[in-house]
């Protein structure tokens, strides 16, 4: 009886520490990513000989400031004038410009607010009938693509677990798809927890009697 009471108090207080540790580490990896961004200040301006001390957080702040201030400035003409200009010379780059091209696409696919890549979760079967496993709707096939597709066809991306980042590119007929009521984040949460936390079930919409 005594040691099921010790296993029960153990696991109760993983439950408490195991999710603040990670989110510290989590936190602290990102702080300590952003605060890179200190080596583009001069030596005599950097915060370390400033106050004699070493604060974490100030890259972070400067990383932050600095994409909003970039964002501020190219909302405006002469900003997206300089933007156009920046775009036209990094094209004319051998290598750069198909790298540059490239990744530019994505990041305006992923956070352009009129964009439809991952607003949507699905439902699939996937990687056989019969098993079934979550997507996110990234859009439609097209170019030579479309050519070789008969009927609608859907792009979508399955991501693995418990790491999201990587996963596998897929084109299915839409009728094989399922619409989910679920947010994009309540998706991923049960990804990442491998099933363990369970998305809020979708309220019934009662049918309008004509």
């Amino acid at each position: 009886m005594r040691g099921q009471l010790i296993k029960r108090y153990f696991i109760t207080g993983l439950l408490i520490w195991v999710p603040l540790v990670i989110t510290a580490w989590v936190l602290s990896a990102i702080v300590e990513t952003l605060d890179q961004s200190l080596r583009l200040l001069p030596e005599s301006v950097h915060p370390k000989n400033l106050i004699g001390f070493s604060l974490p957080g100030v890259g972070a702040l400067l990383t932050l400031a600095m994409i909003f201030l970039t964002g501020l400035l190219a909302a405006n003409f002469i900003g997206q004038k300089l933007v156009s200009w920046w775009d036209m010379l990094l094209s004319r780059i051998p290598v750069v410009n198909s790298v540059y091209k490239s990744v530019k696409q994505v990041s305006d696919t992923l956070f352009s607010p009129n964009g439809n890549a991952f607003r949507k979760a699905l439902l699939i079967q996937y990687p056989r009938q019969g098993a079934w496993t979550i997507a996110f709707l990234t859009g439609k096939p097209g170019g030579e693509l479309r050519t070789h597709l008969s009927g609608e066809f859907v792009s979508v991306y399955v991501p693995t677990t418990p790491n999201p980042t990587s996963g596998f590119f897929l084109m299915l007929p839409a009728t094989d798809v399922i619409e989910l009521d679920m947010t994009v984040e309540e998706a991923l949460k049960y990804i990442i927890s491998m099933g363990v936390v369970a998305p809020p079930t979708a309220p019934r919409i009662a049918p309008h009697n004509h």
